[in-house]
């Protein structure tokens, strides 16, 4: 078999999952959704039937980055030595010619390029018609990644096969073709990670409401904890979507650009239906539960949804829909248990999470490289002293609202002994001034709850707190 690394027939190379380990299509419609929502959603419903013209409508509101893609080491390393070599390199996509003509550009792949022009979707057996007429029957070599390159393949002299398609590749040796194998597949592992299971360690703020009414039987803990598989579903499906709407911001970011969907390690469809997958069963769980769950969940995914398209662009905005957000899981909780959410206790938990939407800004601007806006943020290292700020006043707003709930009667029900309430104020005070002394260093995780989880002295200042609330209940 001739090997097609040793051909000196130009060298074609499909562009989405195969040059790319992304799809241009999908780039194009995540990035322009996230520029332009109500533009995208247009284009997209107005041009479902013609792919080319949608691909190109999709590419002029998106504006993407070409240069920040994701490439396939493999098949990059192919162009690149085949480039050296002498040997004509050709990109053949069926996405849109801008997006395809400048990522060639940004490889210094200088050939000839096909690709879709708003009316031909250069796909199948028109790209192989297109290259057949250029090089002629068994002119070229192509890789590709997808059963729509079948006819591609069968006129190339090689077959360079990305993927994992056996039967592909056996029916083109059966047939006497030349083929190469580029084995690449997603992890299921990588797929997971999409979902960040660790951060459903917040979900812990749907027992809330149970404890502060001193309810922990074995009925409201089960019922809570089904509460809270719903909303880390949910939360899942919002973090998948938040991630594919911030594809080029995570590329530029030190850390997020290794995260599955930036780093092309995930496909973005796969992301997609995993989200609308998982999406539905936490709404399904939640009407199990009730209707009114149902409503308390489906409205944190819409205002979650919000937060991705726009809010978290907003400054202050974003942080108070932050907090908002987690408030929302102590009212979940109410409703799950069936038990009254304290006006005091949501009042309580508002501005402390407004204080930690304040540390999670401080530490992104403590670990930036430059002067420069956060990608995809409103916010620059001059706000900093701003961002101090308002964290102090949550913190004052948290601390004053327990204060005045030590004097509500149902305080005096709960809890026999009023001072040790007080008390209780020195180490809360002492945990949430420690999160944004760290936060304003830079020495914590960018999510200060996860980092709050694994931090031993936060932990011990928090167990302390309780201990001493557990002992105010008395005899």
């Amino acid at each position: 078999m001739k090997d097609a690394k040793t051909s000196m027939k130009p060298l074609v190379l499909d562009v989405d999952g195969t040059f790319l380990k992304t799809d241009m299509l999908l780039e194009s419609f995540w990035q322009a959704l996230g520029r332009a929502p109500i533009a995208t959603l247009r284009a997209a419903f107005s041009n479902l039937t013609n792919r080319a013209a949608l691909k190109k409508a999709l590419a002029e509101i998106a504006e993407l980055r070409t240069d920040l893609l994701p490439t396939n080491p493999d098949v990059a390393d192919l162009a690149q030595q085949s480039i050296r070599e002498g040997r004509e390199v050709i990109l053949a996509s069926g996405s849109d010619i801008s997006l395809v003509s400048r990522l060639a550009d940004d490889h210094k792949i200088l050939s000839r390029v096909f690709a879709s022009d708003g009316t031909t979707n250069m796909t199948g057996t028109r790209k192989a018609a297109a290259l057949v007429k250029a090089y002629g029957k068994g002119g070229f070599d192509y890789a590709g990644d997808s059963i729509v390159d079948k006819p591609v393949w069968q006129a190339a002299e090689n077959a360079i096969i990305v993927g994992h398609h056996p039967h592909i590749a056996a029916e083109l040796a059966h047939a006497g073709g030349n083929v190469e194998e580029f084995h690449h597949r997603w992890r299921k592992r990588d797929l997971i990670r999409a979902l960040r299971p660790h951060q459903w360690v917040k979900n812990v703020l749907l027992f809330l409401p149970l404890i502060a009414a001193h309810r922990v039987d074995f009925a409201g803990v089960m019922i809570v904890l089904v509460a809270a598989i719903a909303f880390s579903l949910a939360a899942s499906t919002i973090y998948i979507v938040n991630d594919l709407l911030d594809l080029e911001a995570d590329r530029l970011h030190a850390k997020k650009q290794h995260r599955p969907f930036a780093s092309g390690a995930v496909p973005i469809l796969v992301g997609m239906i995993t989200a609308l997958g998982i999406g539905t069963f936490a709404l399904g769980l939640a009407l199990a539960m009730s209707w009114a769950m149902l409503g308390v969940v489906g409205l944190y995914m819409i205002l979650s949804l919000a937060y991705s398209l726009k809010l978290k662009k907003m400054r202050w905005v974003d942080i108070a829909t932050l907090a908002g957000l987690y408030s929302m899981r102590v009212i979940a909780g109410a409703v799950a248990a069936k038990v009254i959410a304290s006006g005091f206790l949501v009042a309580f938990i508002f501005p402390t999470f407004l204080t930690l939407g304040c540390v999670k800004r401080l530490t992104e601007l403590a670990l930036a490289q430059s002067d420069d806006p956060l990608p995809g943020r409103g916010y620059g290292r001059k706000d900093r002293g701003d961002l101090l700020n308002v964290a102090g006043l949550g913190i004052f707003g948290a601390l004053l609202v327990f204060f005045l709930y030590s004097f509500t009667d149902t305080a005096t029900r709960l809890y026999a002994f009023q001072w040790q309430l007080w008390v209780a104020l020195i180490p809360i005070a002492a945990w949430l001034t420690r999160m944004v002394r760290l936060g304003w260093k830079g020495e914590m995780d960018y999510d200060p709850i996860v980092f709050a989880m694994r931090d031993k002295y936060g932990l011990a200042l928090i167990l302390l707190t309780l201990t001493v609330m557990f002992t105010a209940v008395g005899g």
